[in-house]
């Protein structure tokens, strides 16, 4: 069995995975490039498989970064079977056809600069109608637990991985040449403790020939999550006491929910602000919001007693969905006492960056950032202190104050992706991938100390199993 690693090399987005063995050559997820100056020239590159060449793809979750290149591979008039959770598979739905519009309206913009310079025009990455192609595609949701043998000698059991609903990790097994060779594949493992979900399962496969691993907080901790609220709930009631809003660049997975479960329960607890308006001024987030409620087998103990109790896990007095332009211009016009989730988590595009243009220079304001920030992104920027910042063609001294909040993260940090390894038996031979370098070698050495075998892959390797 043969794996090349087509993303999520020494990065911590696009993870792609090229899997070839006696009898099918099929992929674990296909993610897109985000973040870094050279993502979109990543996203265009020529793959080692054309029409017609892959059995199936197997998704483990439905972020962009493990989806994103799916609609491409339709354009690209790959064809193939999808298996995924059912909360993925409906959540991949709404995610590519966001993306594409976006993509479309960015190319849209782009053109036009590049007519008035005298340029060649540039085709999108992949349209409405490839995303739209990719949903049709889904051949069968694959329940936690359930062992699926989409190819001959190929076995997947799909486990829960606790980062967001629907999450999964892989445990694959190949029988090729009358030997067994197993494989795992991480996808991202969630940080326990959290709101919602359920924390990761433990691998059951426990002499895996190889460990794809994730990496993205590999040197460092989360806060815990009560401190972490706790730390919310105090920059809410000092940016209000200044007189100004709170603006939190939020993804519309997963994070908006956490942030909505929360918020709720500081509502019951009295402990938001009289008269304080909340906005989830997301038209994806609150598409997402819908999917959660829809898939109560994916919620881990505290949010089903809730729901036995018939509470909404997400709403609360105060909450406003803004799904129309209009209505989230109008929350510009607020100047204090608000509370704005908006998109995208790291600033890249979306609602977000007409609040930060709105928000960012009055000192009585806060952004509160609850989520990773890719380098090369206008979060990662914000946070490192760069001021002014570029929106919209506009220059804007950064005068609000900026909290980076980490214990709401749906990634599990050092000491969980440790201890989650640590279930394999020593001696298990590791690929490290979804991470930036220092991450990835922090890492490395943790397992390297245990007894275990490791390899940071660069892109385009093929790794022998």
């Amino acid at each position: 069995m043969k794996i090349t690693v087509l993303g999520a090399a020494r990065r911590v987005t696009g993870s792609m995975y090229l899997v070839e063995t006696q009898h099918a050559r099929f992929l674990v997820d296909a993610g897109q490039f985000q973040g870094d100056a050279d993502a979109e020239d990543l996203n265009r590159q020529d793959l080692p498989f054309g029409p017609g060449d892959l059995d199936f793809i197997l998704v483990t979750h439905s972020h962009l970064d493990h989806i994103g290149r799916l609609p491409l591979l339709v354009h690209r008039e790959v064809e193939a079977p999808i298996y995924a959770t059912a909360a993925t598979r409906d959540l991949t739905g709404i995610m590519l056809l966001d993306a594409a519009h976006l993509e479309e309206e960015e190319v849209f913009s782009e053109n036009k600069r590049r007519q008035r310079r005298g340029l060649p025009p540039i085709e999108p990455l992949f349209s409405v109608e490839d995303a739209l192609q990719v949903s049709r595609n889904f051949l069968r949701p694959v329940a936690y637990g359930e062992t699926v043998e989409p190819a001959s000698g190929v076995r997947v059991t799909f486990r829960d991985a606790g980062h967001i609903v629907g999450s999964a990790f892989l445990e694959l097994e190949v029988r090729e040449n009358g030997t067994t060779k197993r494989v795992v594949f991480s996808g991202d493992l969630g940080n326990p403790g959290k709101p919602i979900v359920r924390d990761p399962d433990a691998p059951v496969m426990k002499t895996p020939d190889l460990v794809f691993l994730e990496t993205t907080y590999g040197d460092r901790d989360h806060k815990g999550f009560p401190e972490s609220v706790a730390e919310l709930k105090q920059a809410i009631h000092d940016t209000f006491r200044r007189g100004g809003n709170v603006v939190i660049p939020s993804f519309a997975l997963e994070r908006a929910q956490d942030l909505l479960y929360v918020l709720r329960e500081f509502s019951e607890q009295g402990e938001l602000p009289h008269g304080t308006k909340v906005f989830l001024d997301s038209p994806l987030a609150i598409e997402a919001t819908r999917i959660f409620r829809a898939h109560p087998e994916c919620f881990d103990d505290e949010a089903r007693t809730l729901l036995k109790q018939h509470k909404d896990l997400f709403t609360f007095p105060g909450l406003q969905f803004t799904r129309s332009v209009e209505a989230s211009r109008q929350i510009n016009h607020i100047k204090s006492g608000a509370i704005i989730i908006a998109g995208s988590g790291m600033c890249t595009g979306g609602r977000v960056k007409h609040h930060l243009k709105h928000n960012l220079w009055r000192p009585e304001s806060s952004v509160v950032f609850v989520g990773f920030q890719a380098k090369g992104t206008l979060g990662r920027r914000i946070v490192e202190g760069e001021s002014p910042v570029h929106i919209y063609g506009e220059e804007i001294v950064v005068r609000a104050k900026i909290y980076t909040i980490n214990g709401f993260s749906a990634h599990a940090g050092r000491s969980e992706l440790l201890d989650w390894a640590g279930r394999f038996h020593e001696g298990t031979s590791f690929a490290l991938v979804h991470g930036e370098p220092e991450a990835m070698d922090a890492l490395a050495a943790d397992l390297l100390k245990a007894g275990y075998e490791v390899q940071t892959p660069e892109l385009g390797q093929t790794l022998e199993v």
